[in-house]
């Protein structure tokens, strides 16, 4: 899978669906080949995350880079740079229990949006490893939400 880098396309634009076709692709090709195939992007692991559209009541699946922080999982809802909070966060907030797969492994997950005080720890480590985050953040004028994972009981 090559590397995703860069912000998606305006949802207005035609590339829109490609954007959302390639996304489904790597989605597929990730969860059959449990995690060979695109496990990682820009340096950055992936992980599969499960969400409940909150008007379409729709499952869906977004391929999302993550960094481990202990047993959590730390993914940030970029959407790069947009104005707009990704559809996966919003969705989150409305059904915040859900899955994610980590190569192999599934597992149930409850997602939350990271304190300021967690924020301010964990940013750094995030755009050390994808450095176009912190661009990102300097071309919105939202603050770009860290979610945490943490495993469910």
């Amino acid at each position: 899978m090559p590397e995703l880098r860069g912000k998606p396309p305006p949802p207005e634009s035609p590339l829109w669906k490609l954007w959302n076709a390639l996304t489904r692709a790597h989605a597929l090709a990730y969860r059959v080949s449990g995690g060979t195939i695109g496990a990682r992007n820009a340096g950055m692991p992936i992980l599969l995350l499960d969400h409940i559209g909150r008007r379409s009541e729709k499952r869906r699946t977004s391929p999302l880079q993550y960094m481990p922080d202990g047993d959590d999982l730390v993914i940030v809802a970029s959407k790069g740079g947009s104005p707009k909070h990704p559809a996966w966060w919003l969705n989150l907030r409305e059904a915040p229990s859900t899955t994610v797969q980590v190569r192999r492994e599934r597992r149930a997950v409850v997602a939350r949006q990271a304190s300021p005080e967690e924020k301010t720890r964990l940013w750094p480590a995030l755009v050390n490893l994808y450095a176009p985050y912190a661009d990102y953040q300097a071309r919105t004028s939202r603050d770009i939400p860290v979610v945490i994972l943490t495993r469910a009981h």
